[in-house]
Formats: structure tokens, sequence, C-alpha cells
């Protein structure tokens, strides 16, 4: 299953650091493909109140191998105290697709 491909999105404070943290992911062969969804209005509970944020998000495409590695980078890059960082299994897709996924996450 390490070659299983997943997309994981994170929610980004700004275009500028969603653009910062896709460069380096790409760049240690974390992710073959960032899409950066900008201007997503998030609402969400934090410490006791309903927080209401303009962000970007990012959508990442990789391999069930590299999770664990990108999901640790993607911690130090991110500024926020709790970045929502969630992976998907991707059940079916062109297949020559998902196997570019694989030749560039290796």
């Amino acid at each position: 299953m390490d070659s299983e491909p997943i997309v994981v999105i994170s929610a980004i404070s700004s275009l500028k650091e969603a653009e910062r943290i896709a460069e380096v992911i790409l760049a240690e062969s974390l992710a073959a493909c960032v899409n950066i969804l900008p201007g997503c209005t998030s609402l969400y509970r934090w410490e006791g109140k309903i927080c209401r944020d303009e962000e970007h998000l990012l959508f990442i495409k990789t391999r069930q191998a590299r999770y664990a590695e990108l999901e640790a980078r993607l911690k130090a890059l991110h500024s926020y105290e709790l970045p929502e960082i969630i992976a998907v299994s991707i059940q079916a897709g062109l297949p020559e697709y998902l196997s570019w996924i694989d030749q560039h996450t290796g």
C-alpha cells in the first residue's frame, strides 16, 4: 500500500505562505502536485469561540509512503499552532496520472 495515492488537504493563512510551503514540499519530492485554492472562508471552534478566517487550501497529491514525512514537514513549515492536515485516499483515477504521482514522489 506504500504506492497508494492520496490527497493531503491543509488550510493556510496567506497565499504567500501557501506558495512557500508548496514549493518546499515539491522540491523535497514529498508531493507530485500542489493545488492552491484561494479565498476559502473557514468557520471553526478555537479556544471556546467560533472563529471565521479567510484561508487558502492546499490539495497535495502524494503517496501513502510519503505521508509521515509530509505531515512532519507541513507541521514544521505551517504558521498555525494546530494545522489542518488531512489525508484522503484516492479510490480511482486515470492510471497514467496515478503512475505520475508515484514517479514524482519516489
